[in-house]
């Protein structure tokens, strides 16, 4: 048997060898690889790789070996024989204590995990000294690194183990290791206790009170590459450990304060010495700590700074494990404040720039720290603030100002923009949650800003030092202004937009403050932006800006972008000068509109684009101030200085409407004439000479049309100037007759073309190109004027009525041109939407019953099969058209439902049903939920009264049929891949059984209900849409409580029968596992353990030898 055995290794190793050669073909690793899989689903075949693993130094055979190991204790471990389970119990961990330091470590690891998995399959049943080795191992000076090693595998394998173990050994698991965490923690506690006393003797003085000023670096520089490579390990084991145990007595203050002496290593700065080599014989931080076992290479070695700061970053990895714990007992409020005063003083380490010894800046010493451990560092902060701050603010003995002062001290110091950026999220946690305990507090409300007035005001004015390149020139070109990130923004844009938003939350809390620090910023870049006049030289052919200096050119460059920067913020503030504060901040609200009215009329003679889009953007974030001073002067006489604001702001802004401008600021200037008409709403707006010309623009036929997006704002002004109501004006003041008038000239002017087209015969292509963009802007008009009052809406459909008309005409002539026609569809759609009673009911039945005589089953399946096409877009449409209809309350379209119910389920679901199609397929079904949501008793006739009167009497019930269709659809899509289809169906069908009582139904019951259960356990159990599984078990809850006597006793059994790959004493444990609970939380286990454990089940039976004898 040796002879033979040796003969195979050195063939196993001639094949390994052979398959990872760079020469060897696909078609012989092919071979090669079923001949390994079949040796090692061969009986007994895990003897001969013990004899392998034990003889070979073959990386690939060793690697091979273990996977055969691996794979019999995962996926067999039930059919092997009892003998040879003990066999491997004994056999395995022998030879990893004989040839532990011989291996490479990544063989160790998996020879490890091997053991560890059998444990997870026969502990303490059959392998009862399986974890008190483990602990002996920890205990052993020369294995403990191996022990530890063992013990953070079995904190990852038994408490998260995969769908190998039913779900009561997953509990008896995890409830055997918390008995033994109390054990494991004082262990792990001594090891690191350990280490620091022998370590740190050269400490004479008690380390630095929180006031200190010392740093005291050197005590810590002499710890040995065996120390460390241990306290790794523990810090490792402890990192998971906290990661799923909860907060408890066992977490001591000497364990706490063993993790924070480690944590201090990463606050040391780097010693300028050279580096020694590790125990592998190189300098990389990972090669001394990767492998427990060979760190004790050298004994005496000193490890270097980059392992010094491994350390420090796991210990805060421990830490901030047991911050992110939100569950806080009561007693352990004092084990928290302990916690925070340990992180304090690290805080004041890192800060610290008062050292005598030490000539570094708080921002050089933190560049010089490792980057991970400055990320921990952050990351705890961020989870105190978030999470714990509301325990400890009270507390006396935490000095919470001089935390932020250190965190202040902190943020503005970061080496890197991430690094500032995480800080920035810090204080906006802060701010929100300071703004959240005021509100709540209102009584003491100045008591608490005081306290931190200082702070927040500090705050506010490095965060806008930050974003001025006047300041930080060097540091914010930096940043990268071009490439566009996952939310569309650029580097500097995102920078920009998350320093606006501590600004925002500062203001909210001290307006007035905020504004005297943040106007004068503004004042002294417009400044010198109105002052580029003097420098212009006008030359018959152009003009331009004369500063040449270099000195100057920089300047002027820096105020141009903070100018840009500032606009931009008060922009951002505009919220806080409207509603109830509108008089209280009237003043500074109207000297900011009055500087940016100015910007904006100085920018048409001194062309800086950036600035001129800034300022638009800002001015249009006023608009809704703007209107609450529109509202207030109606009542005053004097409204000179509102009608100066908005002529002079629309004189400036009505030139930049113009084809020739850059089209992003012409689209600005189309934005913020559109907020005037829209949300200010002056009565002279329309009067006023800038727009008259902009009239004319749009209505006169020039050669340079605007482009589409700007030419649609236009008309959308113009149209609500003369369609929206003037604000607190009643209504015989409104001058609707002559309103009228000139909103119907203005779309007959828009349409001219448009309109001509029906009477050109045979109907021209030349005219198809305007006919979408026509169509685009009356569309556009029609939304603007959706949630207005009837009075408008009223005028609105008066003005469109003839191009309605034609473009119903037109339909049929364009229904092979699907661009044309999606254009047309989503006008109706807009008209349904927002015009359906000035539409009337004659008219809209006409339009319907055209639509569903052109879609006939050949028409839609052409549109639909071209997936993301215009052609499958217009069919959305003309589906979400139909939805409006079906959703119209009254009897008006109640005759049109058989045809709608027809279309739906004779044309376009056979078409989609097997299909992809998800976005026609998601119109259909929301078609058909609406059907049978808005027009339940077109199915179900019984009345509430009738249903009182007649309990249990039979449910009248019509178009059963249809409805049977319906529901079957809807069953069907659960059958499909398509997650998003899956979850809006199933929302669907719940809300049906909210409001309609779907499930409770008759029919339902007795035909339908349980073949929904059935299906959406076989999802679960298939884990094909395991993102929804909670919606998927509440859907089962409700589905059951109809009746959960039948669901236990009749459907359970009935399910597990039809289940393969299960012998009845499964199916009997499964069922009796399901206890007949009736509260959804025991439901929901109950449904868990059932998937958990079948699943389980079938891959225990799966893994049996054949001819095995199920007992």
């Amino acid at each position: 048997m040796p002879a033979s055995e040796e003969t195979s290794l050195r063939a196993l190793e001639s094949l390994m060898t052979e398959f990872f050669h760079s020469c060897t073909t696909n078609d012989r690793k092919r071979e090669i690889e079923e001949l390994l899989n079949s040796f090692a689903g061969q009986p007994g075949s895990w003897r001969h790789c013990l004899y392998f693993l034990s003889n070979s130094r073959n990386e690939y055979v060793m690697m091979y070996s273990l996977t055969v190991f691996e794979n019999l204790v995962n996926k067999m471990w039930v059919g092997v024989a009892s003998e040879d389970k003990a066999e491997l119990r004994s056999c395995l961990p022998k030879l990893l204590l004989s040839q532990h330091t011989l291996l490479p470590f990544f063989i160790r690891n998996k020879l490890c995990k091997v053991i560890v998995d059998i444990g997870r399959q026969d502990w303490p049943m059959f392998y009862h000294d399986f974890f008190s080795n483990t602990l002996q191992l920890v205990q052993s000076p020369s294995l403990a690194p191996l022990g530890l090693v063992l013990l953070k595998m079995t904190s990852e394998e038994l408490v998260c183990p995969r769908e190998d173990l039913s779900v009561a050994r997953k509990e008896e698991l995890k409830k055997l290791l918390l008995e033994q965490i109390p054990t494991v923690l004082n262990l792990l506690t001594g090891i690191l206790e350990t280490v620091w006393d022998k370590h740190s003797v050269t400490v004479t003085t008690p380390p630095p009170s929180p006031t200190s000023r010392e740093t005291g670096e050197s005590p810590f520089l002499g710890l040995e590459s065996e120390s460390g490579t241990l306290c790794l390990l523990a810090l490792e084991c402890l990192a998971h450990l906290f990661s799923w145990i909860p907060l408890s007595s066992s977490i001591t203050p000497a364990l706490l304060a063993s993790i924070f002496h480690f944590a201090r290593f990463g606050c040391q700065l780097p010693v300028k010495t050279k580096p020694l080599p590790t125990s592998n014989g190189n300098s990389s931080p990972g090669s001394l700590l990767a492998n427990g076992s060979e760190g004790q290479g050298r004994t005496g070695q000193m490890i270097g700074h980059a392992d010094r700061a491994r350390l420090g970053v796991m210990a805060m990895s421990c830490i901030n494990e047991l911050m992110c714990k939100n569950c806080v007992p009561l007693d352990f409020e004092e084990f928290l404040l302990r916690m925070f005063q340990q992180t304090f003083y690290l805080l004041q380490r890192l800060t610290n720039s008062h050292s005598h010894t030490n000539t570094h800046s708080v921002k050089n010493r933190l560049q010089e720290l490792d980057e991970s451990y400055v990320e921990k560092f952050t990351d705890f902060l961020r989870l105190f603030v978030s999470v714990h701050l509301r325990r400890i603010e009270s507390n006396t003995q935490f000095p919470l100002v001089e935390f932020l002062a250190l965190l202040f001290k902190y943020t503005f110091n970061q080496p890197t923009h991430e690094g500032y950026l995480a800080c920035l999220d810090i204080w906006s946690i802060f701010l929100d949650y300071l703004t959240t305990k005021i509100r709540s507090r209102l009584a003491d409300r100045d008591s608490v800003l005081n306290r931190y007035k200082d702070a927040l005001v500090l705050l506010l004015r490095e965060v806008l030092n930050r974003i001025q390149f006047r300041l930080n020139q060097s540091q914010l070109e930096e940043l990268d202004d071009e490439t566009l990130d996952d939310d569309q923004q650029t580097e500097w844009q995102r920078y920009l937009r998350q320093s606006l938003e501590v600004v925002a939350r500062v203001m909210e809390l001290l307006p007035s403050q905020t504004f005297s620090i943040l106007f004068p910023v503004l004042q002294e870049d417009l400044d010198i932006y109105l002052g580029l006049q003097q420098f212009i030289v006008t030359t018959r052919t152009n003009r331009r800006l004369n500063i040449t200096a270099e000195a100057d050119c920089r300047k002027l460059h820096c105020a141009l972008r903070d100018l840009s920067s500032l606009l931009q913020a008060v922009g951002r503030l505009a919220e806080f000068f409207t509603g109830d504060v509108f008089t209280a901040r009237f003043n500074d609200a109207l000297a900011i509109v009055q500087r940016l009215v100015e910007v904006t009329c100085y920018g048409s003679q001194i062309i800086h684009k950036q600035n001129q889009l800034m300022s638009l953007a800002a001015l249009q974030a006023y608009s809704h101030w703007l209107a609450q001073f529109c509202s207030e002067v109606q009542r005053q006489q004097d409204q000179t200085q509102f009608v100066d604001l908005i002529t002079s702001s629309m004189a400036a802004t009505t030139p930049l409407i113009n084809a020739k401008v850059p089209e992003k600021l012409l689209v600005s200037a189309c934005h913020l004439l559109v907020s005037m008409a829209t949300t200010v709403r002056p009565v002279f707006l329309v009067s006023l000479p800038a727009i008259q010309n902009v009239f004319n623009l749009i209505t006169e036929n020039h050669n340079h049309r605007l482009p589409q997006e700007a030419h649609v704002l236009v008309c959308r002004a113009l149209s609500n100037m003369l369609l929206l109501p003037w604000p607190s004006l009643p209504e015989a003041e409104q001058q609707w007759p002559s309103r009228s008038t000139s909103h119907a000239r203005l779309v007959s002017t828009l349409t001219h073309q448009y309109r001509l087209l029906p009477q050109i015969t045979p109907l021209s292509t030349l005219y198809i190109p305007d006919t979408p963009q026509t169509l685009c802007v009356l569309r556009d008009v029609v939304d603007s004027i959706s949630g207005e009052a009837t009075k408008s809406r009223q005028i609105c459909y008066q003005s469109l009525q003839e191009s309605v008309q034609v473009t119903l005409a037109l339909f049929p002539l364009y229904i092979q041109q699907p661009d044309v026609t999606d254009e047309m569809l989503s006008f109706f759609l807009t008209l349904f939407q927002a015009l359906r009673v000035q539409m009337g009911v004659a008219f809209t039945e006409q339009i319907i019953q055209t639509f569903l005589s052109m879609f006939t089953r050949d028409q839609l399946a052409v549109s639909i099969l071209q997936e993301g096409s215009a052609g499958s877009k217009v069919v959305e449409k003309f589906l979400k058209i139909l939805q409006v209809v079906v959703q119209e309350p009254g009897q008006t379209f109640k005759p049109m439902l058989p045809s709608i119910l027809s279309l739906c389920m004779e044309q376009v679901y056979p078409i989609v049903a097997e299909r992809s199609c998800p976005d026609v397929k998601a119109e259909m079904f929301e078609l058909l939920f609406q059907i049978l949501h808005q027009n339940w008793r077109f199915f179900f006739k019984t009345s509430v009264l009738s249903s009182v009167q007649r309990s249990g009497a039979e449910e009248h019930m019509e178009n059963q049929a249809q409805f049977i269709a319906a529901m079957q659809a809807f069953g069907q899509s659960f059958l499909q891949p398509d997650i998003h289809i899956f979850k809006q169906n199933l929302r669907y069908l719940e809300i049906l059984n909210s409001k309609h009582k779907l499930y409770h139904r008759k029919l339902f019951r007795s035909s339908m209900l349980f073949h929904f259960i059935n299906v959406l356990l076989q999802v679960l159990l298939h884990k094909s849409h395991d993102l929804l599984q909670d919606d998927i078990t509440l859907a089962l809850y409700n589905m059951a409580a109809v009746d959960f006597q039948a669901f236990y006793s009749s459907f359970l059994p009935e399910f597990l029968n039809g289940c393969q790959g299960l012998d009845p004493h499964q199916r009997t444990t499964l069922a009796r596992n399901f206890t007949p609970e009736r509260d959804l939380p025991s439901f929901s286990q109950g449904v868990y353990r059932l998937v958990n454990d079948l699943r389980f089940y079938r891959l225990c039976n799966g893994s049996l030898p054949p001819g095995t004898l199920k007992l």
